[in-house]
C-alpha cells in the first residue's frame, strides 16, 4: 500500500537530516524502559534483598521525576547539545559506579541511583520537541507523532526481552552497564547529528521582552492554562493502565494460570499497535484538539471491555481490541502539547507532559493494590473504565482551551 503507515514511516525515518536524530534518539532511550527493572535484577544478583533492590529503583525514579524538568529547562535555554553531551557521559558513568563500585550495604548505591536517574539524557523530549521544529508539512508532523507512540510501545514490549537476551551472556551487572553504555552513545550521537537547514535554535526565539527564556517559575509551562490541562488530563488517562497493570495478573492468578500473565499483557501491546496502524491514517484529517476527547472516549469505552472477560483467554482478546485507542491517543496528546505550549520551552513541556503520565500510571498502581483484596480484579477493572470515563470528560470540557487559538488563554469548562 504505496500511502500506507508503513511507507509514511518509511519515508520519513529515511530522510535525510531526519534519519540521524530520530534513529540515535532511539538508541539513547533504551534505558528510559529497562533501567529500573536492570537496577532490581543487579542489586539482588549483588547479594541485596528485594526491599533494597526496590528503594534503589524507586530512587532512580525519582530522581527522574525530579532532576527530569530541571534537565529540560538546560535544554530550552542552552539548546540540547550541551545538554546532551553532559548527560550521555555522566548517566552511563553514575550507573557503571553503582554496580561496580557500590554494593547492597553501603550508603553510597542510593545516593547514586538517585544521581544517576537526575542525569538521565532527555532523549524522549529531545526528540519530540525536534518534531515540533523540523520543516515538516502537518501530514508529516502527526506522521511523526504516531511513530513516537508505537516505539513506546515497541520499546515497552522490546526492551525487556533485549535485557534477558543480554543476561544469557553475562550477569545483570554486565547487563546494566552495557544498556547504560549504549543509551550514553545514543545520546552523544544524537547530540553530535547535524540539524537540517531552517531548523530554528530556541535560542534565537524571543519573548516580549526580548528574552529567550520564556516564562520562568517552579511549573514552566504548565503556568499555561491549556498545557496544565492537557496534563491534567494525560495524568487522568494513565490512571486506568496503572490500575490494570495491577488487575490483570490478579485475574490470571485468580483463574489458576499465572504462566500465561505475560502473553496476556502483550495482547495490551499488541492492540495498541496494530489499532494504531489500523486507525492512524485519517487522523490528520480531523483537527488533534477536535479528536482528542474523542479518542479518550473511546479509550474509555475499551477499558470496560475486561470487565466482560470470563478467563484468561477472553481478557487476552477484550485487552487486545481495548487497547486500539491508546497509541492514538498518545500521539494526539504529543501533538497538542507541540501546538499549546510555549515554543520557547517545548523540551521542558514534553518532560512535564511525560511525568504527568507516569504520575498517572503510579498513582493507578497504587490504588488498584489498595482495592486489590476489598473488591477484586474484576473492581478494580470497573474502576478504571470509571477512571477513563472521568478523563473523557475533563477532555471534552477542556476542548476549548486545546485549540491553540484565543481559547487558549481561558479557563476550561467547570
Amino acid at each position: 500500500m504505496t500511502n500506507g503507515l508503513p511507507s509514511r514511516f518509511l519515508s520519513l525515518l529515511t530522510r535525510r537530516h531526519v534519519a540521524g536524530p530520530a534513529w540515535w534518539s532511539v538508541t539513547a532511550r533504551l534505558p528510559v524502559y529497562l533501567m529500573s527493572l536492570a537496577m532490581v535484577l543487579a542489586v539482588h544478583e549483588q547479594g541485596g534483598g528485594y526491599a533494597r533492590a526496590g528503594l534503589v529503583a524507586a530512587l532512580y525514579t525519582a530522581g527522574m521525576a525530579l532532576g527530569g524538568p530541571l534537565v529540560a529547562r538546560c535544554v530550552d535555554r542552552a539548546g540540547q547539545r550541551p545538554v546532551l553531551l553532559a548527560t550521555g557521559l555522566l548517566h552511563p558513568s553514575a550507573l557503571a559506579a553503582l554496580v561496580w563500585a557500590t554494593g547492597p550495604r553501603s550508603w553510597a548505591q542510593p545516593a547514586v541511583a538517585l544521581a544517576a536517574g537526575t542525569v538521565l539524557p532527555p532523549a524522549n523530549a529531545c526528540m519530540r520537541s525536534l518534531w515540533a521544529r523540523l520543516p515538516l508539512s502537518d501530514e508529516e508532523r502527526e506522521t511523526a507523532y504516531l511513530w513516537e507512540a508505537l516505539l513506546t510501545e515497541v520499546l515497552v514490549i522490546g526492551a525487556p526481552l533485549m535485557l534477558a537476551g543480554l543476561m544469557l551472556s553475562g550477569s545483570a551487572g554486565r547487563a546494566l552497564t552495557t544498556v547504560a553504555l549504549v543509551g550514553g552513545v545514543g545520546a552523544l550521537g544524537l547530540a553530535l547529528t547535524p540539524l537540517p537547514p531552517g531548523t530554528q535554535d530556541v535560542r534565537e526565539e524571543r519573548g516580549p521582552d526580548g528574552n529567550g527564556a520564556g516564562p520562568s517559575g517552579l511549573l514552566g509551562p504548565l503556568r499555561a492554562p491549556a498545557m496544565l490541562a492537557l496534563a491534567t488530563v494525560m495524568a487522568v488517562c494513565a490512571m486506568p493502565i496503572g490500575l490494570m497493570t495491577l488487575a490483570i495478573p490478579a485475574f490470571v492468578d485468580e483463574h489458576g494460570t499465572v504462566g500465561s500473565t505475560g502473553v496476556v499483557y502483550a495482547c495490551w501491546g499488541v492492540g495498541s499497535a496494530a489499532g494504531a496502524l489500523w486507525l492512524g491514517r485519517s487522523q490528520s484529517e480531523v483537527a488533534a484538539h477536535r479528536r482528542f476527547p474523542w479518542l479518550v472516549l473511546a479509550f474509555a469505552a475499551g477499558t470496560a471491555l475486561p470487565l466482560f472477560a470470563s478467563s484468561p483467554l477472553t481478557l487476552a482478546v477484550a485487552l487486545a481490541v481495548g487497547s486500539a485507542p491508546i497509541a492514538l491517543v498518545s500521539a494526539t496528546e504529543m501533538k497538542l502539547v507541540s501546538m499549546v505550549a510555549d515554543t520557547r520551552l517545548l523540551t521542558e513541556a514534553f518532560t512535564w507532559a511525560s511525568l504527568a503520565t507516569v504520575v498517572g500510571d503510579a498513582v493507578g498502581q497504587q490504588v488498584g493494590g489498595l482495592l486489590m483484596d476489598p473488591v477484586g480484579p474484576r473492581g478494580v477493572f470497573a474502576v478504571a473504565s470509571m477512571t477513563a470515563l472521568a478523563a473523557a470528560a475533563v477532555a471534552f470540557a477542556c476542548r476549548g482551551l486545546l485549540d491553540g487559538g484565543p481559547a487558549a488563554t481561558a479557563g476550561c469548562a467547570a
